[in-house]
């Protein structure tokens, strides 16, 4: 039997969802304490990575019992009853919001056709406190009506390869669709929302770094717009830090719980 779960975290706490020598990611912590309930490890897989620091409000994880560990369980196989349990082993910077058996075909990464992300800036002389390791904290000149054209501009069908990390194995193409881009400001807090049939790495933080620079008048509209069209790898990119990204939730073609399979698109590697 398959178990989802819908996970959040706060990133300044790990080292990034995948498992890693040393431990301390969330992976780690989550395969922890589901080993601590069947009696041995088994390995969860997520819709997809995040790196140190960056947050999910809605990371979607999966994990596979054998009958025979699932019989052990006994009322612990219900998959209502994981989030409590899990949450008991977790720290409070780790939670399990929703538990569900998940159809035999669903698998977290593989079976999403798209994510949204979100990023959060702060554009005034002072961060508050609460916002620490939240937020990027902007100030001086930011010119919000060119940041505002330059999400506009990064909506469609375009070759990212000018804004991906080379994390030593490159995805066939760099091809993706941003369905939706949106620019949000309330006085001081300003947010870029991405939704995409998938992202590569580090691309949303290279994005918002290479949209903020113009914006600070630090560097030419055109730059951007080249770096956008010419599909290419790109000198001395400017990529904004880790805090300020929160992976929202992975998107499923068609309604994905107890008896739906849903879509197989992948979405390929991680924005952050």
């Amino acid at each position: 039997m398959k178990i989802r779960l819908l996970v959040a975290y706060d990133g300044t706490a790990f080292r990034g969802w995948q498992s890693q020598r040393g431990g301390e990611t969330v992976q780690d912590r989550l395969e922890a304490a589901v080993a601590g309930i069947v009696g041995e490890r088994v390995v969860l897989h997520g819709s997809g990575r995040t790196d140190a620091g960056v947050h999910a409000l809605g990371q979607t994880v999966h994990f596979e019992l054998k009958p025979d560990q699932a019989g052990r369980l006994g009322r612990m196989s219900e998959a209502g009853r994981w989030g409590a349990a899990l949450n008991a082993a977790l720290p409070p910077e780790l939670r399990v919001l929703r538990a569900t058996r998940a159809a035999s075909g669903f698998h977290a990464r593989f079976s999403a056709t798209g994510k949204i992300y979100r990023y959060e800036l702060w554009h005034a002389p002072v961060l508050p406190p609460h916002l620490y390791r939240r937020a990027w904290h902007l100030h001086g000149e930011l010119d919000r009506r060119l940041l505002r054209e330059l999400v506009a501009l990064v909506q469609g069908r375009h070759d990212f390869r000018g804004f991906c990390a080379d994390s030593g194995s490159l995805p066939e193409s760099t091809v993706r669709t941003i369905r939706r881009a949106l620019f949000r400001e309330r006085g001081t807090d300003l947010s870029i929302t991405f939704e995409g049939d998938g992202f590569l790495y580090r691309m949303v933080r290279m994005l918002v770094g290479g949209m903020v620079r113009v914006a600070q008048g630090k560097e030419d509209r055109d730059v951007f717009a080249r770096r956008l069209a010419a599909g290419k790898p790109w000198p001395t990119p400017a990529m904004a830090p880790a805090e300020g990204l929160y992976l929202v939730r992975a998107l499923y073609g068609k309604k994905v719980g107890t008896k739906d399979v849903g879509g197989a698109g992948a979405v390929g590697e991680s924005a952050a």
